[in-house]
């Protein structure tokens, strides 16, 4: 296996931290990005030391605020200084809303698209003039089984966010395979237990327009919801899974990476849409005569 360089953003917790982890073991150099390692009283950075020393590898917690274009060239920058180059590029930073749609302030509907979506064009930009020098580069999208599944209330916000997250993997997919970089999109279904992301959901600013639907006719819709997707997970649902299927895609041969990877223990059903969509993609691109950008070349 040859050793690599990666960066992932969103590593404090979650499927960052898991993938972070599994990634140095591994054997390659893992910079597990985080907005502020002190955070917390800097709890999560001194986990990840403590990982590196105990199990004695390459994993360091560095600075990595995604909605800052200053803290992303930084980043990059300390990773060149370092380690000399960058070969694989995590975007797994994220953030997710919980509540009526129309509660939500538009304001807060963009800090969750600035998090999800505008975050990654920031870390891109900072990290693709080296990358594109290479010649060679592997680029890995954390979407969600949500843009192209099935989709219930109250998460509309979040949803919004990573289709548009998932539409931005997919071009950039296409304008960087001539330069060697290869992308894969890995799709978590909706992992319930064993992360935070619904603990630290945003909630609606508008607290008595959500009020309005709580107490009226939408009562009790939000723990239906949630218990219902609890209840599609099978007992053995592991988030873990997600960072294993990242380590495999990582030691992958250059050029056999699938453009997709479905870890959804529930089967909402993105993987026969995602199919279908990616099948009229390619095809499309075979009928304009440019099939090549399909595949990374050398």
């Amino acid at each position: 296996m040859m050793q690599q360089t990666i960066l992932i953003t969103g590593a404090s917790s979650g499927f960052g931290a898991m993938t972070a982890r599994a990634l140095a073991k591994a054997g390659h150099t893992v910079y597990a990005s985080m907005r502020d390692p002190a955070a917390r009283g800097g709890a999560a950075a001194a986990e990840i030391e403590t990982f590196a020393r105990d199990e004695g590898v390459a994993l360091k917690a560095i600075a990595l605020d995604v909605t800052s274009d200053a803290s992303a060239e930084a980043a990059v920058r300390l990773i060149l200084g370092e380690a000399g180059q960058l070969d694989v590029l995590i975007h797994n930073a994220g953030h997710m809303g919980f509540g009526p749609t129309e509660a939500f302030a538009p304001e807060q509907l963009a800090q969750l698209y600035d998090v999800n979506v505008v975050g990654t064009q920031r870390v891109n930009r900072a990290a693709l003039p080296h990358m594109r020098s290479l010649g060679r580069g592997q680029m890995i999208w954390v979407g969600s089984s949500s843009t192209r599944g099935g989709t219930p209330p109250f998460l509309a916000a979040y949803f919004a966010a990573k289709a548009g997250m998932d539409a931005l993997a997919q071009s950039y997919a296409l304008e960087l395979a001539r330069f060697g970089i290869e992308t894969t999109i890995v799709v978590p279904g909706a992992f319930t237990k064993g992360t935070e992301h619904f603990h630290h959901a945003a909630a609606p600013a508008d607290a008595e327009r959500a009020a309005l639907y709580w107490s009226g006719p939408y009562a009790g819709v939000d723990e239906q919801v949630l218990k219902g997707l609890a209840a599609l997970e099978p007992a053995d649902a592991d988030p873990a899974d997600i960072a294993a299927a990242i380590v495999d895609l990582v030691a992958m041969p250059w050029g056999r990476r699938p453009l997709r990877v479905h870890i959804d223990p529930s089967d909402d059903g993105a993987t026969i849409v995602n199919g279908v969509a990616d099948r009229v993609r390619a095809q499309l691109m075979e009928r304009i005569g440019l099939a090549d950008l399909l595949h990374p070349t050398a």
